[in-house]
């Protein structure tokens, strides 16, 4: 619900300096252009003004507490109308009562009605539909505020939610990998499931960060690499171009870690020798782009093809809920090599550190 004007300390001063000003205008009208003596001048005056304006707070009070979904204009139209009217009969049956005695004042009252009618309704109209916009500019802007808020908390919670399915989509991939090697190289074994600790002990001291470094982004990719280099050994090499500048750009955390997956899923399971998964980064004013090719058979693509393509789909999916752009994701195919290529805007704030 709107708040009442005359509760705020700006409106109400305002409230009040009108009323002074007009006040005094009406009076000075009254006593030195139609020639009416002070004291009829300052109580009729008084009396107008005052119902003037006790009729502009009761519009104010009305109109933030009830506004018609239909006809709202027609609705103000009419009661300003309405109460225009009780105001001036209002003000001439008060002024008649006090100068009763006085036939020629009471004449001019009475033959100067429409002109008080129409004052008054000026007045009185032009406040309320300037308090209805008011109100309704108010209103809309705290139901934007709550839609945004709203949105907000579905897009973190649907951020969340997919963070929590990277994690175990990764530790079963892992698990399987250790439990692969446990009975043939124990000790490698051992080794992936300390790096996996040290993994998973990284990722969720990152778990409230929105934003972080590249290079601390890289340092973690290391982490999953090693692993990964433990179960296939010589077959699996990876290469970094770190392009200048790009050391301390932002990167949502854990973005890189299914796009190496993909590559090592692809290239490895569907090749029987080695494979070299190249990565590059570059700065492109305020984009900053990472580049993942590695080489794959086509044909046996097409006849081993694994997987739900979960990990390259919910990195699209965090990026426009992020960014709100459906065009930081692409994918391209030249010949055997299979290239991913993000891109991330970078947001230059003061809490871009920290998102």
């Amino acid at each position: 619900m709107a708040t009442h004007l005359l509760k705020e300390k700006s409106y109400r001063w305002t409230f009040i300096i009108g009323f002074v000003v007009f006040s005094n205008f009406h009076r000075i009208i009254l006593e030195h252009w139609l020639d009416r003596p002070t004291m009829v001048a300052v109580a009729d005056s008084v009396v107008q003004n005052v119902l003037l304006f006790a009729a502009i707070a009761t519009i104010t009070q009305m109109l933030a507490h009830y506004r018609p979904v239909k006809s709202r204009y027609v609705y103000v139209a009419l009661l300003t109308f309405a109460i225009s009217l009780l105001v001036t009969c209002g003000a001439i049956y008060i002024l008649t009562a006090i100068y009763a005695t006085d036939t020629v004042y009471r004449d001019w009252m009475n033959d100067t009605f429409p002109v008080r009618f129409a004052i008054c309704w000026l007045v009185i109209t032009g406040a309320g539909f300037i308090s209805f916009f008011i109100y309704e500019m108010e209103e809309q802007h705290q139901a934007l505020a709550r839609r945004e808020a709203a949105e907000k908390l579905s897009r973190e919670a649907e951020l969340f939610k997919l963070r929590q399915q990277l994690q175990p989509h990764f530790l079963f991939n892992s698990l399987n990998s250790i439990n692969a090697l446990v009975s043939l190289r124990p000790e490698e074994a051992r080794q992936m499931i300390q790096k996996l600790s040290d993994f998973l002990r990284g990722t969720l001291k990152k778990e409230d960060q929105h934003r972080i470094a590249l290079n601390e982004e890289l340092q973690y990719l290391q982490l999953y690499l090693d692993i990964e280099k433990v179960r296939f050994r010589h077959r699996l090499t990876t290469s970094l171009e770190q392009g200048p500048g790009t050391e301390q750009m932002q990167i949502p955390p854990m973005l890189l870690q299914p796009v190496v997956e993909n590559a090592i899923k692809f290239g490895l399971y569907d090749t029987t020798g080695a494979i070299d998964i190249a990565m590059t980064t570059r700065a492109d004013g305020d984009m900053l782009e990472v580049t993942v090719s590695n080489p794959f058979d086509p044909e046996m693509h097409l006849q081993t093809h694994r997987g739900t393509g979960f990990g390259l789909n919910s990195i699209r999916r965090r990026l426009f809920l992020i960014f709100g752009r459906h065009d930081l994701l692409e994918t391209r195919t030249n010949e055997n090599i299979f290239t991913t290529i993000i891109k991330v805007p970078q947001i230059h704030d003061k809490g871009s550190a920290d998102r």
